[in-house]
């Protein structure tokens, strides 16, 4: 068992990775309780979509700001120290918030602050996991690595929603953002166990570096329209998971119908990761990718229809295939891209991929926006209707993607 479990993930018999994946557990899962309970508690506290929408926009900005200085600082210095520090940063906002909301305190305006102030923090943090996992595993372990990485927010996305909203149910949202606090502890005393090897001292100013690997992206074909998709897709549609209050709302489902529908993602997402990961040599990659992300458009689409006409277990269902074909179109996106980055320029480069992730929440103040306007159905047809105009459009000018072939993925950047 566990030796074919090793031979399928080469990256497990790494034992610094295997210390550094199972904290990453604690920590990522402690990332998406604060999404549950951030969100249910301005919902509760305002019965706005916009504010909802607002609540995006304070856990994006700082981020995406961040993350361009944060790529740069991860290339520059000790990335075990980064995230030392970012994880105790972290778990002190997360016991702030925890007192808050165990006292009735907190307002509306606390909790975005406390959410910006996290965004900010893990500005820096992305891009420093970005460029530290890779080094504890060799090459031909790599891809497993890859794999493992991303689980880890798959899995926790399947699990800790829905127990996140019955410990809401039960108790209230201070107990989600106590077991977030230890998470971050935990992965903070691992982090502590941790060697790396000495950072390599920089030649270029960091707005040199900045430039560098803004200007690696641009004049790469690959990378620029990867990221661009990435970046469409998660701002326009992905965004919809912002919303998931409102539409647990609408389906009359309360707070542990709001945590099996961040689930019912979550599960998905989880079943994509590892059918991708069966199959990523697969020779037509580039086809299977694009289609992977014109189907998950299909079934957001006809989730946002059977919300409106309160069809629970349909909405459960589409939820589930939404991220599924969601994660396989990422996996193998990002797979790619860090296979093709080089060494020197991984903090910065994947750095500014994992702004994607911001996008999410920011996303979510246009989809609050329009919903607030119309409704909550109607925002997430329109943004998804943009993304799919958009893919059309790259699928049909861009051989490139199309042809990217998973027996091919060679390690130098094309």
């Amino acid at each position: 068992m566990i030796r074919a479990l090793l031979a399928r993930y080469p990256a497990l018999a790494y034992p610094r990775f295997r210390r550094y994946w199972f904290a990453s557990f604690a920590s990522v899962g402690a990332t998406q309780l604060i999404t549950l309970g951030q969100g249910w508690l301005v919902f509760e506290l305002s019965g706005s979509p916009l504010q909802l929408g607002w609540l995006g926009a304070a856990a994006a900005l700082p981020n995406i700001l961040m993350t361009l200085i944060g790529g740069v600082i991860a290339d520059r210095f000790n990335q075990r120290l980064i995230m030392m520090f970012t994880s105790g940063t972290i778990a002190l906002l997360l016991a702030l918030q925890t007192w808050l909301s165990a006292t009735d305190q907190a307002q509306v305006w606390h909790v975005l602050a406390i959410a910006a102030g996290i965004s900010l923090t893990t500005g820096l943090d992305w891009p420093a996991r970005a460029a530290l996992y890779p080094q504890f595993v060799e090459r031909n372990a790599f891809l497993s690595a890859v794999a493992l990485n991303a689980f880890i927010w798959q899995s926790t996305r399947m699990a800790l929603p829905a127990l996140g909203g019955i410990m809401i149910g039960y108790w209230d949202t201070w107990t989600v953002f106590a077991a977030a606090t230890v998470g971050f502890l935990i992965m903070l005393a691992v982090m502590t166990t941790l060697k790396v090897a000495p950072t390599a001292i920089a030649t270029q100013s960091p707005w040199q570096q900045l430039t560098t690997g803004v200007h690696f992206i641009w004049h790469t074909h690959l990378f620029r329209w990867l990221l661009t998709l990435t970046f469409v897709g998660m701002f326009f549609a992905n965004a919809y998971v912002q919303l998931m209050p409102v539409f647990a709302d609408q389906l009359e489902a309360g707070e542990e119908g709001y945590g099996y529908l961040l689930s019912a993602g979550g599960v998905g997402s989880v079943l994509g990761t590892l059918l991708i990961g069966a199959i990523n040599r697969y020779q037509r990659l580039g086809v299977l990718m694009l289609s992977a992300a014109a189907a998950s458009i299909g079934a957001l689409m006809a989730f946002a229809w059977f919300v409106d006409h309160g069809v629970w277990l349909a909405t459960l269902f589409l939820v589930f295939l939404t991220a599924l074909f969601a994660s396989i179109f990422q996996i193998i996106s990002m797979t790619v891209l860090q296979l093709r980055v080089p060494d020197e320029l991984r903090g910065r480069v994947m750095g500014i991929h994992t702004i994607g992730y911001s996008l999410i929440p920011l996303g979510g103040l246009f989809l609050g926006a329009l919903a607030e306007q119309w409704d909550a159905g109607s925002a997430v047809v329109t943004g998804s209707g943009i993304y799919l105009a958009i893919l059309v459009c790259l699928t049909l000018t861009q051989r490139g993607l199309r042809a990217l072939d998973g027996t091919r993925l060679d390690p130098a950047p094309s």
